[in-house]
């Protein structure tokens, strides 16, 4: 089983971006954290960050082809606004789980809305690095 880790856009600014509400959690504390959990549950990782939508596309196909059996997504901003990611998430055959460090139920009303949620077996939000640990959890889960 190879669990495939989307991050969107900004992420990467993640330790230095509104540590108030995203924690002092670098991507790179994160993936490690997810590699770690990884391991311990017998699941192969990999990892990917872009700040461009298309690349995010391109990724996104790229899995229906390269061996991923379940994908946990945090899109960032991109979830509220691309179709296009949610049409790519779409074509795969593989459960998908949308997580955020935030809880974006709790933020402003344009994050109250994902256009993700309609292709995503389920999301967690409002955990910190908790959230993308549960999204790994669930989607090895999903896959056993």
């Amino acid at each position: 089983m190879t669990v495939l880790v989307l991050h969107g856009v900004n992420l990467n600014m993640f330790g230095r971006r509104d540590p108030a509400q995203y924690g002092t959690a670098t991507l790179d504390d994160i993936n490690a954290a997810l590699a770690a959990l990884a391991a311990e549950l017998g699941a192969g990782l990999v990892t990917f960050q872009t700040n461009h939508e298309g690349a995010m596309v391109e990724r996104i196909h790229a899995a229906l082809d390269d061996g991923t059996s379940a994908v946990v997504i945090n899109a960032g901003a991109w979830t509220h606004t691309s179709h296009a990611i949610a049409d790519a998430l779409a074509l795969l055959p593989v459960p998908v789980v949308e997580v955020h460090m935030s809880n974006v139920h709790a933020r402003e009303p344009f994050r109250h809305e994902s256009v993700l949620a309609r292709v995503c077996a389920g999301s967690i939000a409002g955990f910190g690095v908790q959230s993308y640990l549960l999204g790994l959890r669930a989607a090895c889960a999903l896959v056993r």
